[in-house]
């Protein structure tokens, strides 16, 4: 026989599991009604800024690990192993000690540390070096023999970067892309606990401080139909640059 004081104990979690805290629920909720589009604007706002500006400075600092390698297009061991040194301790820091560490450069540049556009800073340093990575992945994969070819031509280093080694990874770059853009939106839920916006400050605040657990299952949802939007995207456009 289940004990009657169980019973009446998970029948009050369930209840302030469905409903809240006598809060008003689900189409009746105002942080659902009136702040889920804004949060989900701004998460789609701190993945895209972070997205590009980590797409922007990790291409050519993965191209730059690859081109300083032993067998590079201008082999330097000692830049190489500086310069590898400096992405593995990047990527080594846990991301949220790295956004409080970032806290006095987000102030500087932004002039706040709290809201979507302060989210942005830690992110793209954050990404940056693991996007680095991929991209140096990417760029090692590619048939030497192309690259050889290429200088048997005359072109010179910076045409057989962008024009041969990009070029022959397009399609790896992008799906590389696309998980960069992914692990930008899980991160926002970190910044969004410090205060930076998005649907992850939605999440935590109202789930977890307010019990309202009909706006934190509408945040999932949300983030999720996001990542899939974007995987569906990604491998659409890797699909598109891909002429093997």
């Amino acid at each position: 026989m289940i004990n009657p004081i169980f019973t009446q104990f998970a029948s009050d979690i369930f209840t302030i599991v469905a409903t809240g805290y006598g809060d008003p629920t689900w189409g009746d909720n105002p942080a659902i009604t009136k702040e889920m589009l804004p949060a989900t604007l701004e998460t789609l706002a701190i993945s895209a800024i972070s997205g590009v500006f980590a797409v922007l400075l990790g291409i050519p600092l993965g191209l730059f690990c690859v081109a300083t390698s032993k067998d590079g297009l201008i082999p330097n061991v000692v830049v190489n192993k500086i310069t590898g040194f400096i992405i593995d301790l990047g990527r080594s820091i846990p991301f949220l000690i790295l956004a409080v560490f970032l806290t006095p450069l987000t102030r500087l540049v932004v002039g706040t540390t709290v809201g979507w556009q302060a989210s942005s800073i830690p992110l793209i340093i954050g990404a940056t070096p693991f996007f680095a990575r991929l991209v140096e992945s990417n760029i090692m994969g590619v048939d030497k023999g192309k690259i050889e070819a290429a200088q048997m031509m005359g072109a010179s280093r910076t045409q057989i970067m962008w024009g041969v080694q990009v070029r022959e990874a397009l399609p790896a770059l992008m799906q590389s892309t696309t998980v960069l853009v992914i692990t930008i939106i899980g991160y926002t839920a970190i910044t969004g606990s410090l205060g930076g916006g998005g649907l992850g400050a939605m999440a935590i605040n109202y789930g977890r401080f307010r019990w309202q657990s009909d706006t934190m299952i509408v945040s999932i949802v949300v983030i999720g139909v996001i990542v899939m939007a974007v995987q569906y995207l990604g491998d659409f456009l890797t699909h598109r640059v891909d002429h093997r």
